[in-house]
């Protein structure tokens, strides 16, 4: 059913303008919600296929090339190249699934963190995509470890959360304040989780 527009119904139309009006009226809606959500590149769809039935992280390749479909568009705001966002969507949901965390939680929290600039350094020093301070290379006794390297970042940046989840029994918001150092507080959670709901859930 088409509702017009009280101004058109008053306007002295004759039924068969009305009709035209609306058809006309209809096709530019249906154009505009068209216009929201472009045709898939055919180039884009192959590497989200390679990269679904290359994916080791999921129960099947019809999992992950729903996942990979599913987030691609989200992280292309951040990560320009298509080749380079597959990778680290693989990447990523490898080693959060590795340590038991939900890989949006962690598209999330490195979104708060560096936007996904692998070359980040903050001003307290903490380095690539999860932020992670030197000080844990030499705690573990890795010193040589590259934490602008992604997947030693992101094996480093799960490792450390899911530690803090477990300790703090699964509370999320409790376990992301401790990944930031800010514990008590729930700003930071607070930033990670609206990133969560807003691009990645």
């Amino acid at each position: 059913m088409i509702l017009l527009p009280r101004t058109l119904l008053n306007s002295g139309l004759l039924w068969p303008q009305w009709i035209t009006v609306a058809l006309l009226l209809l096709s530019i809606s249906t154009a505009a919600v068209c216009a929201e959500k472009p045709a898939a590149d055919p180039a884009l769809l192959s590497l989200l296929k390679q990269a679904a039935a290359e994916a080791d992280s999921f129960d099947n390749q019809y999992d992950a090339e729903v996942w990979l479909v599913e987030k691609e568009p989200a992280l292309a705001r951040l990560v320009k190249d298509p080749v380079q966002r597959i990778s680290l969507l693989k990447l990523i949901h490898r080693e959060a699934s590795r340590a038991g965390l939900s890989p949006e939680i962690v598209l999330a929290l490195i979104e708060v963190e560096s936007h996904f600039d692998s070359y980040a350094v903050s001003s307290a020093g903490a380095q690539g995509m999860m932020q992670i301070m030197p000080f844990w290379k030499h705690e573990i006794g890795r010193p040589e470890d590259n934490l602008i390297n992604i997947q030693t970042n992101l094996r480093y940046g799960c490792t450390i959360l899911k530690y803090y989840l477990d300790r703090e029994k699964g509370q999320l918001a409790d376990a992301l304040a401790r990944y930031n150092g800010s514990y008590g507080q729930y700003w930071y959670s607070e930033r990670v989780l609206d990133s969560w709901a807003k691009h990645w859930r």
